[in-house]
This record gives C-alpha cells, structure tokens and sequence, in this order.
C-alpha cells in the first residue's frame, strides 16, 4: 500500500512537470503575436508623450534632440524613400561643358630662352595641336546663362554645351574669374526656355544636411552621388583668393568640376570645385563654392559685364585664445584688426586698429578670408553690419562697402634710358590694381608688368616683381622712379619684392 502511494505522488510530480513545461512552450509560441499586436495597437494609438513631441517638433519648438525641419527616418518605409524624383528634376540644368583650344609646341630647347631671342631674333618655328579638356556646368537662367568653374575653361578658345538630353550649342565666354575660379557662359537657345537649379540660401546650410553633387567624372556621362555637408566655411583650402568653400563627402572626382551640389530642395547650394586627393580620386573629401558667391559673380557678369569687389579697407588677422582671454572671450572668435586704409570704407566708419571683428552680417568669422569673402558677397554701394568687440563691449558698426581706390587700369609707363630697367613696362600700384592682381592692396611701390623681348631689363627683373628702392630712394610711385632713374652714375643698388622676398644687389654699367 505504501508502494502505491509513492508510485502516486511520483507520477503526480511528474504530471506537474510536464504542464509547465507545456505552457511554457505555449508561451514562447505565441509570445511574437502577442508582442505584434500591442506595437500595432502602439503604433495605432501613440502614448501622450509621443505626441506632445511630435507635436512640438512639428511646431517648430525647441527639442534637444529635433531640430526644425530636420528630423531623423521614423520607420523603415521611410529609410526606403528614394532621390529619383529629386534628380529628375535638377539634372535637366546640368551640363557638359568641352573646351578647346591650340597649343604651339616647338622642339627647340632655346624656343623661350630670351638670350636666343635677342640675337637671333625670331623664336623657332612651331606646331599647332588642339587639346581638349572637360568639365561640367550648372544653368542658372532660362535664358542660356551657365555657370562653371574658371580652370575649366581656361585659356580655352572654343566653348561647346552638351545638354542632358544630347542637345549641343556653342557657346561664348561671357567673364572668368580666376579669384572666385568661377566662369560664366552664354548659349544661344533661340528663346526655348531652358530647365534652372534656384539658388539656395546658403546661410542656413549646416553640417549634416544630404545634398547630392551632380557632373560628369571622368567622362563617363552624367552621374550622381550623395552625401552630406561635412564642413561650412573652409577657408584654408588655398584653391581660390576668396576661399570659404563648403566641404562634402558625396564623390566628387575629376569632372565635376562646375557641376552642381544641390540639397533636398532642389536648390542649388554650390559649384563642385576642386577634391583632396593624393591618387586623383575621390576621397571624400570635396569642397564647393557657396551659392551666395555664385549668385554674386553670376550676377555681376550679365549686369555688369565686369567684377567690382568692395573691400573694408582694414587688415586682420586670426584670434588665438591668448588673445581671446584678454578680451574677455571663453573662445577664439573672430579677427583682430591690425591696419586700416586711410580713407577707406573702414576708416570712414570708425573701425580702428586693435578693434576685435565678431560677425559680419549677423555671421561669425574666425579669420581674415572669411571676413573678406563676406565682404565680397554684396555690391559696392551696400552696407554691411559688423559686429565690433571694443573696451570690453560689444557694438554694431554699419559699414558702406566700396571698391578700392585707383584706376581700373593701370597707367603703364615703357622705361627706357641707359639703367637696369630699360625696356620693363611699369605700373604704379594701387589698391585696386593690386587686388586685381591678388597682391596685397596696402602694398605700394611700382609693379613691373611686361618685359620686351630682348631688353636689357631681363637680366634685372621679372613681371610681377615690384621695385621697392633705387639708390637708397624708397619708391612709393612712378614718380619717385623717373627721378632715382633720371641720376647720372654708373652704379646701381637696387632692391625687389618677389613673390614677398625682398631681392637686393648693386650692379655697374
């Protein structure tokens, strides 16, 4: 009796056993449709919490993780979504732009050898081949005004538009400037309106927004890759005067040069310029020029037909934190004003020397080129705010932007005479000359422009030096050369600035 009561309470243990493991089994079965039905009813009724934050992301209130406009993929359809609308519609207005032009090539190794030339007189005869370069363009107006890059139409003499659609047009040269590498051309439509990128505003661009560069690498045909802004406000890249370029990793690789970066809006952002790369490659790592700018010489080009840059008339340089600390800033910001032009723009309004320059138009600069480029951005004639740390406060001082002083072209002057310059052509340097030239504007003295072939001043001097003194007499302009020129003696010291190198000797003839 006592067996069969054991024999009972074992096989009742084991019944136990054998019910839990069953609903345990049944649990983990139905446990994914349990789980997807309540993310459903989730989904279908969202907590109060969710919605008071979509509702205030959507009002455009602060959150510290939304920003305005710019949100994070919800779901997995919307990881999905796709740019081929988006594309379809800028890829119209972007364009090939081929270039031409004739070489001459000689075979003679004296062909560009000035002693050669000055006893022997003609230069060794020639041949004529064409090359052939490629780049890409953006149209801005219906109207046939395309925009490129300046070194991609460089000294080309013919100009030929390829349209996405296969449709070619010649077209002319209507400004290159090599300053902002920007070059604007003009087709011929025969009044057919043409597909446009708009413009974007571009100080409202920021690192992580998608943008997509549009062009042609390599040669393959009309291409696109997507990236984001990685970087705003470059300005040690060093391809251009006015460097403050956007920096992407979409692949841009030769070829896109010109092309256009648009964002999700369909606007144009900027103009594909130039890569960092040590293999030729896209390393992801390009940079464009800002719309704003684009806009500018786009504009100055149609309407003008020339370039006038303002300038502020002042020097600067970079806030490092020591200086930052003595001004009482918690960061280095902005530029320390170190010489203002005499009645410049600058001047005229009150800057000084030692001012500390914050902002320019409600935009923080860090360094010299910045400010300039800012600067450069508006028209002569218009005011620009800048922002002015001064006695331990802070000021807005409106500034009236105008070019700088001199003629728009130089005076030149042919010396001739028995001393080291005769046969140099000379200019006297002026602001607006030497930011013509990408000189400094503060520099003063006399610029050597050209040289005759065969001259004598060959053995002296190269174009673009600038002659700083002649037998001890500082020389501000051509008058003060014509008088240290117009001594009788046979002895000369003279000293040169090359390329900022101050070159000195004394020679005898």
């Amino acid at each position: 009796m006592m067996h069969n009561t054991a024999m009972t309470r074992h096989v009742s243990k084991l019944l136990f056993i054998s019910a839990i493991a069953v609903l345990a089994l049944l649990a983990v079965v139905f446990s994914p449709l349990f789980s997807f039905g309540q993310q459903a009813g989730a989904q279908s009724q969202p907590s109060p919490s969710e919605t008071e934050l979509a509702g205030e992301t959507e009002a455009g209130e602060d959150s510290n993780f939304f920003m305005p406009g710019r949100r994070v993929p919800q779901s997995q359809a919307e990881v999905q979504l796709s740019y081929a609308p988006l594309v379809k519609q800028v890829s119209p207005a972007v364009v090939n732009v081929y270039t031409s032009r004739v070489v001459r090539q000689s075979n003679s190794p004296f062909a560009n050898d000035p002693i050669f030339r000055q006893f022997f007189g003609a230069t060794p005869r020639a041949r004529e081949r064409v090359q052939n370069s490629l780049g890409s363009g953006v149209i801005v107006s219906d109207d046939g005004v395309i925009v490129t890059n300046s070194h991609v139409v460089k000294d080309a003499d013919q100009f030929l538009v390829v349209l996405s659609d296969r449709r070619e047009y010649e077209a002319e040269l209507v400004l290159s400037d090599e300053r902002t590498d920007l070059a604007v051309l003009r087709i011929d439509n025969d009044g057919d309106p043409l597909p446009t990128v708009k413009y974007a505003d571009t100080r409202d661009t920021e690192v992580g927004d998608i943008v997509l560069a549009i062009g042609n690498p390599f040669g393959v045909g009309q291409t696109v890759t997507t990236g984001i802004i990685s970087a705003t406000a470059r300005t040690d890249v060093g391809v251009s005067d006015y460097s403050f370029f956007l920096q992407t990793d979409a692949a841009v690789n030769p070829g896109n040069s010109g092309g256009a970066l648009i964002n999700t809006k369909a606007e144009l952002v900027g103009v594909n310029t130039a890569i960092f790369s040590r293999s030729g490659g896209s390393n992801g790592i390009g940079f464009a020029i800002p719309a704003e700018m684009v806009r500018r010489v786009v504009d100055a080009a149609v309407n003008e037909g020339m370039i006038v840059r303002p300038w502020l008339g002042l020097k600067a340089q970079s806030v490092s934190y020591d200086i930052a600390q003595a001004q009482g800033l918690d960061r280095p910001l902005g530029v320390m004003v170190t010489e203002v032009f005499q009645n410049g723009p600058a001047d005229e309004a009150g800057i000084a020397r030692g001012d500390l320059i914050t902002e320019i138009d409600g935009r923080e600069v860090f360094d010299e080129r910045g400010l300039k480029f800012l600067a450069a951005t508006r028209s002569p004639g218009e005011f620009s705010e800048l922002t002015v740390l001064r006695g331990g406060s802070f000021e807005t001082i409106s500034v009236e932007l105008a070019p700088p002083p001199g003629a728009t072209e130089a005076e030149l002057e042919l010396l001739e005479g028995r001393h080291p310059f005769s046969g140099a052509e000379v200019a006297e340097l002026s602001p607006r000359l030497a930011e013509e030239l990408g000189r400094d504007p503060f520099e003063t003295g006399v610029l050597v422009t050209r040289i005759l072939r065969g001259a004598y001043a060959w053995r002296v001097v190269r174009p673009g030096d600038l002659i700083v003194s002649v037998n001890d007499k500082q020389i501000e302009g051509l008058s003060d050369l014509d008088e240290a020129l117009g001594g009788k003696t046979s002895t000369w010291a003279i000293e040169l600035d090359r390329n900022g190198r101050r070159i000195s000797g004394t020679l005898r003839l």
